[in-house]
């Protein structure tokens, strides 16, 4: 049998397969989904802005830590899709095996997590739209379309039409942020010698440059990769040589988008010193700045695909997230579930659980859009959030190490390195968001 060198070190024999269904599948571009799926999903606005800021504040100084990052996630998107497909289990059952800590965690974690996203969700998506649209709406009204226009259309699709969606979305994306990066004509000498690691001088430097490694593209849609692998429709090894090609494409997808925002800071706001806003108002702000630069045709243009970005990553955690969490009840309820077959079945896309995991999402979140989130709510979900990337680092390589992994799928010295490495990342920028939080007020 041909052997297939995997991006992670690791040698296998794509011929030791499970079962007659699992030939494999030869590599190829047509296949391309759940990667432009989770490539849409975990880059939303505030990533953006992150890039766009690090530009702004560092030139192209931290261009080898957005590509780094990229990497990284590369790493932890091909762990999760591995294990989905050389195990035909799903993530959660494989946390499950590890002990009734993960039940609790993930427990505790989707509800107050899924709570304070999907206000923060629904608020991202609508801030372009206003912009656009001055007038029509206040802000809230335009939150509450988004995440209700989002429910109906996750709601009454299956995964074949919400691939579609977010490849247009991302397609979308792509050419808003190549154009911009075209527009404000890079310095391709200094670009180049960005890729050098150099840390910049200033307080705090290394832990924003941790951050800027760690921050785009990095949420729960990680973990979400491996059910939307199983949505697709693949759910044995045969399908492992294009899961990796698919994960590949993802991450390079999220490189540009990453390395055209970091060239748009570098050239708009560094050389004028001009500050952005965190988060969503950070790009309403820069469509102000195209527009006195280039025209308001060139602004909108942004907007445009402002809206994509955080469209594409509303819809994509409604329907990622609320797969997870209806394997997670479908595990709670007969421990013999948590098979990627029933993903791929789309039973779980008809369930209770996804559905009122989608209800979740959307309605309850409206109430935050309107009143603010409570301080304490706001401190829970910064540290629960900084938790769960470790949390996904260190439960992968407990897996993909131990014997509920097929020996010829088990990590590599690449995957442990980079998992590892990634581990390490996320636990240093966990213990920095415990310790920024104001405790002393929370009690």
């Amino acid at each position: 049998m041909a052997r297939m060198a995997d991006t992670t070190g690791n040698t296998s024999d794509v011929g030791a397969a499970p079962d007659p269904g699992s030939a494999p599948r030869k590599s190829s571009w047509r296949y391309i989904g759940p990667g432009i799926v989770v490539a849409a999903t975990g880059v939303g606005a505030g990533d953006l802005v992150a890039t766009l800021i690090a530009g702004s504040n560092f030139g192209y100084t931290l261009l080898w830590a957005a590509v780094l990052g990229c990497l990284v996630k590369i790493s932890l998107a091909e762990a999760a899709g591995r294990w989905h497909l050389s195990t035909g289990r799903t993530l959660f059952d494989g946390w499950a095996s590890l002990g009734r800590w993960t039940t609790y965690f993930f427990a505790v974690y989707v509800v107050i997590w899924g709570f304070s996203y999907g206000a923060a969700a629904m608020s991202s998506s609508a801030l372009p739209l206003q912009a656009l649209f001055p007038g029509v709406m206040d802000l809230e009204w335009w939150g509450v379309a988004c995440g209700v226009v989002g429910l109906v259309f996750v709601w009454f699709n299956k995964y074949a039409v919400f691939e579609k969606v977010m490849t247009v979305m991302v397609g979308v994306m792509f050419v808003v942020t190549v154009y911009l990066a075209i527009r404000v004509t890079p310095n391709l000498g200094n670009a180049f010698a960005g890729l050098l690691p150099v840390i910049p001088d200033g307080e705090d430097s290394v832990l924003n440059t941790l951050g800027l490694i760690g921050g785009v593209g990095g949420t729960i849609t990680l973990a979400a990769y491996g059910y939307w692998v199983n949505a697709k429709g693949w759910a044995n090894t045969g399908w492992m040589k294009v899961m990796r090609l698919d994960n590949r494409v993802a991450y390079i997808t999220t490189g540009v988008f990453v390395v055209a925002m970091l060239f748009v800071g570098a050239e708009m706001l560094h050389a004028a010193n001009i500050a952005l806003s965190g988060g969503g108002k950070g790009l309403v702000q820069l469509g102000d700045i195209l527009a006195d630069e280039y025209g308001t045709a060139t602004a909108k243009f942004f907007l445009i695909g402002f809206f994509a970005t955080s469209f594409t990553s509303l819809i994509g955690v409604w329907h990622g997230v609320s797969l997870m969490f209806a394997d997670f009840v479908a595990r709670q309820r007969d421990k013999t579930a948590g098979k990627g077959k029933e993903i791929a079945s789309g039973e779980h896309e008809r369930s209770w659980p996804f559905r009122a995991y989608l209800l979740w999402l959307t309605f309850p979140p409206i109430v935050l859009l309107f009143q603010g989130e409570p301080f304490r709510l706001v401190i829970i979900y910064g540290v629960l959030g900084a938790a769960f990337m470790p949390f996904l680092a260190l439960t992968l390589i407990w897996l993909l190490n131990s014997s509920r992994t097929p020996r010829e799928w088990r990590n590599g010295w690449l995957s442990n390195t980079m998992l590892a490495v990634a581990g390490l990342l996320f636990l240093v920028l966990c213990l920095k968001e415990i310790w920024d939080q104001p405790w002393a007020e929370f009690f």
